[in-house]
């Protein structure tokens, strides 16, 4: 990455680096599960997934940038038949992997495997603390795999592995049990923000917390945030006093991006439109060419009209809030953060007209089940197909 130029270091982060410092990388959209928040609508396999060649070439150029490390998602990245490959090829060229997962595939084996590689973290995902919670979301089922997941990595002698949690308005109220859970594996807690995004679009209104639920999480952040990670979710928190720990900022295009399945880069993991692709690793110029030339980055790189926010008190400590959960309530980019803690949001939202279109994410790749917050049928540890090229037909010569 090029020096920084004297000045704050946010004001340098605004104006974008030379490579990314978090980059999000979804290796596929299958999934073996159907959660109803699930940020890119996964379930399918797209059969123009990067190739195991294609993906190594990526990782080869990642090196190259001095990315640091990347965050391996989906989907669920290990029904990946070469997903153990490419971990071993990135940790083996410089770039540390830090992969999302819902547990199942964390076996005793795997577990010490992954005990024993070094630059390599492990984030398990659980978004209720108790099964009644967590499985209304995330499928039957799902709240065991997770604890059994993060009792293997415990007993294979991991620690300070992830466990992350979607906030949600009823979950909120199991901050101290999620840590205690975490505690209890050698765990580190990560909470991130529900965004209106994928399958989340179609759930945001049942399930984003409530305004005194805000609040409440803000006091729990504040007290416990030196020992919990955030991944910067809630700056838009920071109005109600001071700062949270973390970059405080949007750092879509300027310090964060997003390479889905098919090779297309995307300004922000939680921004999956047409609107804020920025091009393909597979373009000429490669995933570099997209980060440094493209026209959407280098116009999130500019100056960024903040509306009648830069009006508010609260500007420079919430910045404006969350791009995607402007974009995906319908609300412009420059108006408030739909989650306003001084409740210019919902204001906002308020005034939007009742038959306004909301946009809808560019890809969806759910299985045909419907999305429901109520207790579904099925098992969700039916294996899925695991080959990244099944179904794949070629054109016969």
């Amino acid at each position: 990455m090029s020096a920084l130029a004297p000045g704050r270091l946010v004001d340098q982060f605004e104006r974008g680096l030379d490579a990314p410092i978090c980059l999000t990388w979804e290796l596929t959209y299958a999934c073996n599960l159907a959660c109803v928040h699930c940020l890119s609508s996964s379930g399918r396999r797209d059969p123009h997934e990067l190739s195991t060649a294609e993906a190594m070439a990526v990782i080869d150029e990642l090196q190259r940038m001095q990315v640091f490390y990347v965050n391996i998602g989906g989907g669920e990245p290990t029904v990946r038949a070469d997903f153990w490959d490419l971990l071993d090829y990135s940790v083996a060229h410089d770039v540390g992997v830090k992969f999302s997962t819902n547990g199942f595939k964390i076996t005793p084996a795997r577990a010490r495997r992954l005990a024993a590689t070094d630059y390599l973290d492990v984030q398990i995902s659980l978004d209720g603390a108790t099964a009644e919670v967590n499985d209304a979301v995330r499928g039957p089922g799902t709240h065991a795999a997770a604890l059994t997941a993060m009792e293997n990595l415990a007993e294979a002698g991991m620690r300070d592995f992830k466990m992350s949690v979607v906030c949600t308005r009823h979950n909120i109220g199991q901050l101290d049990e999620f840590k205690a859970i975490a505690d209890r594996y050698g765990a580190q807690l990560r909470l991130t923000r529900l965004r209106p995004s994928g399958r989340g679009a179609d759930t945001w209104d049942e399930l984003h917390p409530r305004p005194e639920q805000q609040r409440q999480l803000y006091d729990w952040l504040v007290e416990h945030g030196d020992r919990v990670l955030t991944g910067d979710s809630f700056f838009h928190l920071s109005a109600y006093g001071d700062a949270l720990p973390g970059l405080n900022l949007c750092g879509a295009g300027r310090v964060v991006c997003l390479i889905d399945p098919v090779g297309d880069v995307y300004a922000c993991p939680f921004a999956i439109h047409d609107r804020f692709r920025a091009g393909n690793v597979r373009d000429r110029g490669g995933f570099a060419g997209v980060w440094r030339e493209s026209e959407l980055f280098l116009e999130l790189r500019e100056p960024q009209s903040g509306g009648a926010c830069t009006q508010c008190s609260a500007y420079d400590s919430c910045r404006g809030g969350c791009m995607a959960a402007k974009f995906f309530t319908g609300l412009p980019l420059d108006a408030p953060d739909p989650e306003c803690v001084k409740g210019h949001g919902e204001t906002a939202l308020a005034g939007l007209a009742a038959d306004a279109a909301k946009p809808r994410p560019s890809v969806d790749h759910s299985k045909p089940v419907p999305v429901t917050l109520g207790p579904r049928p099925g098992r969700p540890d039916k294996a899925c197909e695991e080959d990244p090229l099944h179904g794949l037909v070629l054109p016969r010569a």
